[in-house]
């Protein structure tokens, strides 16, 4: 079942309405997981780093050892070809994806030269403004490059990601703040965290165990341009239990509110609100 509506499937050269099926039973991606996508949004007419999720997309797939069949420019096109049969005011999901069809002959890895290639554009609403979530821990952990392909954005990551919810949700919250392999804070199940002392930004520093976001990456940059002191730091648990506020990024809501971690309840969303406001404002100076 998908997540959005009006779908749109680019799959072998052209457009398909709907939801088509784009893996076979026996191909590599469906039986061993050898599948890599990347995730871009449109809304209000912007499509914000289109460009910079088309070529991480690509770096995904050569990390699973997989030969990418289309330069990130083509992939782009293909995109802003597809998004021409929406409205501007239409929220879409853009998820470009490739996946592996044959074995390298040995059965465990992919071949690098037989490698499937999809767009799916699914119409998905952003989140409001005032959408938060709550936070707790979790007794699962983010891998490292050792265990992991943590430098891809990979399926086969995503089942623990949701472990990590399903026993948040058991607790009462809603997502979780995951620990990276030493015990120090990584990100949420879901996106990238923020927490704000005294009018400084901090985010864990990017260590290889979890995807430092592109949208990480542009808020960074928007709220230091904006005169905000953001620090890339180690940062325990403890720090989050005495910061004035805590917030998540990530490509799919671009910023979300914390408004609980376990005890700790934060009533200041004040960065939040200007990181939000700050990456609109840019998105629409980068149409």
């Amino acid at each position: 079942m998908a997540s959005g509506t009006n779908i749109r499937t680019f799959f072998e050269g052209k457009w398909h309405e709907g939801n088509i099926p784009v893996m076979r039973a026996a191909d590599h991606g469906s039986w061993l997981g050898s599948t890599v996508f990347d995730g871009a949004r449109s809304f209000d007419g912007m499509v914000p780093d289109l460009a910079l999720h088309c070529a991480r997309v690509n770096r995904s797939a050569e990390a699973m050892l997989m030969t990418p069949t289309h330069a990130a420019q083509d992939i782009e096109g293909i995109v802003r070809d597809g998004l021409k049969s929406y409205r501007a005011d239409q929220a879409l999901y853009i998820r470009p994806m490739y996946w592996g069809i044959e074995d390298d002959g040995y059965g465990l890895g992919p071949h690098r030269d037989y490698t499937g290639f999809a767009v799916c554009l699914e119409e998905i609403p952003m989140s409001a403004p005032e959408n938060s979530v709550t936070l707790t821990t979790t007794s699962f952990r983010r891998p490292v490059l050792a265990d992991n392909v943590c430098n891809a954005k990979a399926g086969c990551l995503y089942p623990n990601n949701y472990r990590m919810i399903a026993e948040a949700r058991k607790k009462g919250f809603s997502n979780a703040l995951v620990a990276d392999a030493i015990g120090n804070v990584a990100e949420s199940a879901t996106a990238n965290v923020f927490i704000v002392k005294d009018g400084v930004a901090f985010t864990p520093i990017a260590n290889g165990t979890f995807l430092a976001g592109i949208t990480r990456s542009r808020h960074i940059a928007n709220l230091r341009a904006d005169g905000v002191e953001v620090v890339e730091k180690i940062i325990s648990f403890d720090e989050v239990h005495a910061a004035d506020e805590v917030f998540l990024t990530g490509n799919f809501n671009k910023v979300t509110r914390v408004t609980r971690f376990d005890d700790t309840h934060y009533k200041s969303h004040a960065m939040a609100t200007r990181a939000r406001a700050i990456y609109w404002d840019w998105a629409a100076s980068h149409r």
